[in-house]
C-alpha cells in the first residue's frame, strides 16, 4: 500500500530491543496529536547483539501533529539518546535527490526515468553521470544535467583524478542517494565512505561463482536453472553491502546465452528500481550488513 506522501512524516528508527518500545514512541507521537497511517516494526532475535534489535517506521499525518517538523526532532531527540536509537524524522512531501550514474548498458537506467516520468519513483534526478558521452542526448532531451567524467587510468592523475571529478560533481548536486544504474567502474573507498547506506549498486546474482566478462555466458556453460540480480548498497568491500532487493528467474533448457542476458537485464530492472522505491520511501534500515525492509 502507498499511502499518499502529501501529507505524512516518517519516523524511522533502529535500536536494542526492549520491553514496551513501540508504545513509548507511539505514545510520543500521541501526545502530540499525531494520527498514525502506517506502523511497521521488527524484532530481530538473531541480532549479534543480546538481546536483539528493534526497527520500526512510522507514517504519521502530518497535519495532524501539533509540532513542527524541527520541533518534532528536538523533542524525540532526548527518547532516542535514552534507547540507543538510530533515527530519522523527514517530511515526505521532500523528495530525495537521486544521482544515477551509468556506463554503457542503459536498461536499468532507461527504466528509473520511465518510473520517475510516471510518477512511481517520487524522486528529484539533480545528476546523471557517466564516463562515456553515448546517453547525454537522452538524458538532455528530458532536461537533465548530464555530466561526463571519463576515468582513464592512462590519464595525468589516473583514475584518481577522474573520481576527484565525480565528488565534486556528486557533492555539487547535494544529493541523498547515488545509483549505480550499471556503473562499470568501482568507486574508490573514501568516496564510498562518504555516502554510507546512500550508495546503491545493482548487478547479476551470478556472484561469487561466474566473476569476470561474461558471466550469462559462463552460467550457460554450466548449465544454471536459476539466475538474477542483485540490489545491494554500496561498500570499500567489493559487492559485499547490505542486500535491499534481489530477483529471479527460472532458466529453461531451450535458453541459449541471449536469453539468459534478456531475462537477466529483467531482473535487474526490477530489483533496482525496488530497491530505489524502498530507500527514497524511508523502508529500508541497515543494521551491520543486512537490512529490514518494510515494502509498500
Amino acid at each position: 500500500m502507498m499511502l499518499p506522501a502529501m501529507s505524512t512524516t516518517i519516523l524511522k528508527l533502529a535500536c536494542p530491543d526492549r520491553v514496551g518500545l513501540l508504545a513509548r514512541i507511539t505514545n510520543f507521537v500521541a501526545e502530540r496529536g499525531g494520527n498514525l497511517l502506517e506502523v511497521n516494526q521488527f524484532t530481530d532475535p538473531a541480532s549479534e547483539t543480546s538481546p536483539g534489535w528493534f526497527f520500526t517506521r512510522l507514517a504519521i499525518a502530518t497535519d495532524s501533529l501539533s509540532s513542527d517538523l524541527e520541533t518534532l526532532r528536538a523533542e524525540f531527540a532526548p527518547l532516542a539518546t535514552e534507547l540507543q536509537a538510530d533515527w530519522t524524522i523527514r517530511d515526505a512531501r521532500q523528495k530525495m535527490r537521486v544521482a544515477i550514474f551509468v556506463s554503457r548498458l542503459g536498461h536499468c537506467l532507461a527504466d528509473l526515468l520511465w518510473r520517475w516520468h510516471s510518477g512511481e519513483l517520487e524522486m528529484d534526478i539533480p545528476l546523471v553521470l557517466s564516463n562515456h558521452e553515448q546517453f547525454r542526448p537522452i538524458i538532455e532531451r528530458e532536461g537533465l544535467p548530464f555530466v561526463h567524467v571519463p576515468i582513464d587510468p592512462t590519464a595525468d592523475g589516473g583514475k584518481a583524478a577522474g573520481f576527484a571529478k565525480v565528488e565534486s560533481a556528486v557533492a555539487a548536486a547535494h544529493v541523498d542517494l547515488i545509483v549505480l544504474a550499471r556503473y562499470m567502474q568501482i568507486l574508490p573507498p573514501d568516496l564510498c565512505a562518504q555516502y554510507p547506506g546512500r550508495i546503491m549498486n545493482i548487478h547479476h546474482s551470478f556472484l561469487p561463482s561466474f566473476v569476470g566478462a561474461n558471466p550469462y555466458k559462463k552460467a550457460y556453460q554450466r548449465g544454471v536453472k536459476l539466475i538474477g540480480a542483485t540490489c545491494h548498497y554500496v561498500t570499500s568491500e567489493l559487492d559485499a553491502g547490505p542486500i535491499i532487493d534481489q530477483e529471479v528467474v527460472r532458466v529453461e533448457h531451450y535458453h541459449q546465452p541471449e536469453d539468459l542476458l534478456r531475462l537477466g537485464r529483467d531482473c535487474e530492472r526490477l530489483a533496482l528500481a525496488r530497491g530505489v522505491r524502498a530507500h527514497i520511501h524511508d523502508r529500508v534500515l541497515i543494521h551491520g550488513n543486512r537490512t529490514v525492509v518494510f515494502r509498500d
